[in-house]
């Protein structure tokens, strides 16, 4: 198999279609004037442009693919020249190679299916197989292997396009095998098939490895079909997990099926469709005619309306003007106190000023100490006013929970007393009932105890009315302090957000992912560039899911008569998680989701919190006000600090 280019030449930037033009031409030249050998057996390739690379002989096809992916790069590290020569090698190859010692077509010519058995059964999705893997003795006495992504990117640079390689293991390690995904389309086939024939060509194919014989050395490979989906290998076990046996004829037909229905579902989306085009006609036609009649509405509303605006502008002009003449009247009397204030001024400063130079000095410092007074009396004054804020919000808190306490209690001694009544009320008509079956037989005291039971009754009655009307107020009442708690708590997690702090008490962000636990893992694996660039992909796709209102891995647990919600563990997003990411990943995702569950199940999105951190709980209203107190003293001091500098 043969390795992508690892090696560089002089610069690092793409260069320009001209340049590589240039570039390609000239190498062209040289490469058909014999200046390079490239040609180093009957059957054997070498790359003259790739003189550091350990692999040195190619057959036809790998060295045409190697030159081929190399001057279509669109990596940043291959520049202009080392893209133009790689060009000019294909061409080379193309056409002055391929009667002397090339195929008669490259590969990726023909199409595989046609030869391929329709009745075969194969491993879909299409899957290849990879055996005689090197592999190394580590210091556990365990076997380890290259990663799968680097034979991933291997057959990517000759064309077959896999979408995974996954290496299979067992308890001895790596087990020198490995199994390859394609596309479950039929592109992924023909890649498959592809792969297959070439390793064919190299005579490293299935057959070649089952021959007898040993020594065998290098990489055989074919696609995985029924005997290798059936057999008891490790390489059989994995299969039975990933797929399953279909022909192409098969797959044909499910395709084609899977058309029709398509188009029969799309017919009848479009008769729906058209249905409703033709309800939508008919509401517009009724629509603009109520627009119309509106409009015409409008038109004699907006008439009113400007000769309403140009009387009451009359008024206003009117208004105005009796205004300016009282001004100018008052204008006139300031001006002469003016005047008479300046006189009496100039007559103050001759008394006063014995000496101009003292003057002069005790102006400056009168005009100082009134700065410093005006600016310590305006900033007292803003801390008074701040101070008072905050404690009148607490007080009011504080008095308005104690309020609702009360009413609690005597919403609860009420029901007590109205079911009480309402028993009172029931034996009475009980016994009201008792006196009317005995007042028919004419005993007059019996009919006067009827009279004053139902007096009774009736006063009883009203008094449970008036129990019910106070109880629905008190309701009310209770409601609007619930409202007026939960407004002023929203205000102070407002306020907080935009006061930085290292309190204890802070404003939370429940079902915020957090991207530490990302970062560190990736960086595990790639360099810091790369894993900053994975951390941030992978994190922004577990912010999705989170997002995703249909996936809910919670179960439902009876804990002392009640529901409560638990995380699935066993969830199959959570569970691959934890075992490509680790446990901190897993964590950060597993509290995330019980954040939003717990605060905004129905929503799925990040929302706001007042936190006591020291005890990872939610912190009262109590504990927040507190903590802006002291936040709001500090700032205090630092103002009172300055101001005294």
């Amino acid at each position: 198999m043969a390795s992508p280019m690892n090696d560089s030449s002089d610069g690092d930037t793409d260069g320009s279609d001209s340049e590589i033009e240039e570039y390609e031409n000239k190498s062209y030249e040289e490469l058909k004037s014999g200046n390079h050998n490239v040609k180093v057996s009957e059957n054997t390739f070498t790359c003259p442009y790739c003189t550091k690379k350990r692999k040195r002989d190619y057959l036809y096809t790998e060295l045409l693919q190697h030159a081929s992916g190399v001057g279509t790069s669109s990596s940043k590290k291959r520049n202009a020249k080392e893209k133009g020569n790689h060009l000019a090698l294909v061409k080379y190859l193309e056409k002055d190679l391929t009667s002397v010692g090339g195929p008669s077509k490259p590969v990726g010519e023909g199409d595989p299916l046609d030869e391929c058995d329709h009745e075969e059964k194969l491993v879909w999705p299409w899957t290849g197989i990879v055996v005689n893997i090197p592999t190394r003795r580590a210091e556990d006495g365990r076997f380890t292997g290259d990663s799968g992504s680097k034979y991933r990117d291997e057959l990517r640079s000759r064309g077959f396009n896999p979408t995974r390689v996954h290496p299979l293991w067992n308890f001895r390690g790596h087990s020198g095998s490995a199994v390859i995904e394609f596309n479950k389309d039929w592109p992924g086939l023909h890649n498959a098939l592809s792969f297959e024939k070439a390793y064919e060509a190299e005579h490293h194919g299935k057959k070649d490895w089952h021959t007898s014989g040993n020594g065998k050395s290098g990489l055989y490979a074919w696609v995985a079909r029924a005997d290798d989906y059936k057999s008891n290998s490790i390489i059989g076990e994995h299969l039975r997990k990933i797929g399953d046996l279909k022909t192409i004829s098969e797959i044909m037909e499910e395709e084609s099926r899977k058309q029709e229905k398509l188009v029969f579902n799309l017919t009848n989306i479009i008769e729906v469709k058209n249905r409703h085009l033709i309800e939508m006609e008919q509401k517009c036609s009724e629509t603009s005619k109520s627009l119309e009649n509106l409009m015409e509405e409008k038109d004699n509303l907006l008439q009113a309306y400007n000769e309403e605006m140009k009387k009451i502008q009359q008024r206003s002009r009117d208004h105005y003007q009796r205004i300016f003449n009282d001004h100018e009247k008052l204008k006139q009397q300031l001006e002469s106190h003016k005047i008479e204030l300046e006189l009496r001024g100039t007559e103050l400063e001759k008394r006063e000023a014995k000496n101009e130079s003292e003057q002069k000095k005790l102006f400056e410092e009168i005009e100082q100490n009134t700065i410093k007074n005006s600016s310590l009396q305006l900033a007292t004054f803003e801390q008074q006013r701040a101070d008072e804020n905050v404690m009148k919000l607490a007080e009011d808190q504080k008095r308005q929970k104690e309020e609702l306490h009360n009413r609690i209690i005597k919403l609860e001694m009420q029901l007590d007393a109205k079911q009480a009544l309402e028993l009172e009320i029931e034996q009475m008509r009980g016994t009201l009932n008792v006196m009317k079956h005995m007042g028919d037989d004419g005993d007059s005291e019996v009919l006067i105890k009827v009279e004053k039971v139902l007096e009774d009754m009736r006063e009883k009655e009203e008094e449970l009315e008036d129990l019910e009307a106070l109880n629905q107020t008190l309701v009310v009442r209770e409601r609007k302090s619930n409202d007026e708690l939960v407004d002023a708590r929203k205000e102070l997690i407002n306020g907080l957000k935009e006061i930085s702090t290292r309190d204890h008490i802070r404003v939370k962000r429940m079902g915020e992912l957090d991207s530490r636990p990302f970062h560190a893992a990736m960086k595990r694996k790639y360099n810091e560039e790369e894993a900053e660039e994975r951390a941030s992909d992978l994190c922004s796709l577990w912010e999705e899911y989170l997002k995703d209102p249909d996936w809910h891995p919670f179960r439902v647990v009876k804990v002392e008569g009640k529901d409560k919600q638990f995380l699935k563990e066993e969830d199959e997003k959570l569970r691959g998680l934890r075992n490509e990411m680790g446990d901190e990943v897993y964590q950060a995702v597993a509290t995330a989701l019980v954040e939003i569950n717990e605060n905004n199940p129905s929503g799925g999105y990040v929302t706001s919190e007042l936190w006591n951190y020291d005890e990872g709980r939610k912190a009262t209203l109590q504990e927040g006000v507190t903590s802006l107190l002291k936040q709001w003293n500090i700032v205090k001091r630092q103002r009172g600090v300055t101001l005294r500098e």
